[in-house]
């Protein structure tokens, strides 16, 4: 697909945060298709078992302050409230947020080919890249910009969309080796629902974020921390991480490194510098490698006070 062809492609508009804006920059031009929340869709609903689903045309606003939600999964609810701003969290929805497209300032930029945008190369790898990847995972360099895929990614999140059920946040996204996509939708297929596994007994979670100003910012680095705490034991670790790469990555080296151990300092000091297990960074990425490992210190450290 050419840069004038993927500019012009049919899209589905939710609230239309991101869309609004991409129009108004020429950066999307093509038709739009307005989706229509139904029971299915839209709000938070409970199984037997405590396990959530929630529709993909639900506020961010309404998971972010939902009391049961902050109680069984803790990291989403914070990862809800952290991003973006009250009003745009008050319109933007879940599946929106996964199904965003990217923030890199070559892709926004109608006159600026780019993979994203049918063209042959990333411009950010030889440009500009200063809060891109640090992860360098395949051709284009930009991060994902979703937080709620980050923590949904560290709850073992499932999406179920019109067309298959039960696909992961890494078949949703793909493991970046596609610089030419966002996300592993086909055309004209749209996300229904996100189901949570039911929460652990004992489980406790945190969301944590880097930013450069303080408020209303799109984080360097961001994390989702899972674990079960026992008598100074960590278990069930789960570690994810955002800002970082073109998908959201598990930080499993660290999460392994903590599993069955005694959560005392040079433990956790360990865990925090496996964190960067991997990194490729950018020549002007390096400095996200320090802020990952400081987030990961920091989360387990709360996580186990």
């Amino acid at each position: 697909m050419n840069t004038a062809a993927a500019m012009t492609a049919p899209e589905f508009r939710a609230a239309g945060t991101d869309l609004s804006e991409r129009r108004r920059s020429g950066v999307s031009r093509g038709p739009i298709v307005d989706l229509t929340a139904s029971p299915d869709t839209i709000g938070i609903a409970w199984g037997t078992e405590g396990a959530a689903r929630i529709g993909a045309l639900t506020a961010i606003a309404t998971i972010a302050s939902d009391a049961r939600i902050a109680a069984a999964y803790p990291g989403i609810a914070a990862a809800a409230h952290g991003l973006a701003t009250p009003q745009i969290r008050h319109l933007a929805t879940l599946g929106g947020n996964l199904a965003q497209r990217s923030r890199c300032w070559y892709f926004r930029n109608p006159q600026i080919g780019c993979l994203k945008k049918g063209g042959t190369d990333c411009p950010a790898r030889s440009g500009n890249h200063l809060y891109h990847a640090a992860f360098d995972l395949g051709p284009c360099v930009a991060p994902h910009p979703s937080t709620m895929a980050m923590a949904l990614l560290a709850y073992d999140a499932t999406v179920t969309t019109d067309r298959r059920s039960r696909l992961s946040i890494t078949d949703l996204l793909g493991d970046g080796s596609n610089g030419a996509a966002d996300n592993l939708l086909a055309p004209g297929e749209r996300i229904e629902s996100i189901e949570l596994p039911a929460p652990l007994a004992g489980e406790r979670a945190l969301y944590k974020r880097a930013i450069s100003r303080t408020h209303a910012e799109w984080p360097l680095v961001e994390i989702c921390v899972r674990a079960v705490v026992s008598a100074g034991i960590l278990r069930e670790v789960h570690i994810a991480a955002g800002g970082i790469a073109p998908v959201p990555l598990r930080l499993t080296a660290s999460a392994a490194a903590l599993q069955g151990k005694t959560a005392d300092p040079a433990t956790i000091a360990h865990a925090a510098e496996l964190a960067i297990s991997g990194a490729k960074p950018l020549p002007m990425t390096g400095y996200k490698l320090d802020l990952l490992k400081g987030l990961v210190r920091d989360a387990v450290e709360r996580i186990v006070e």
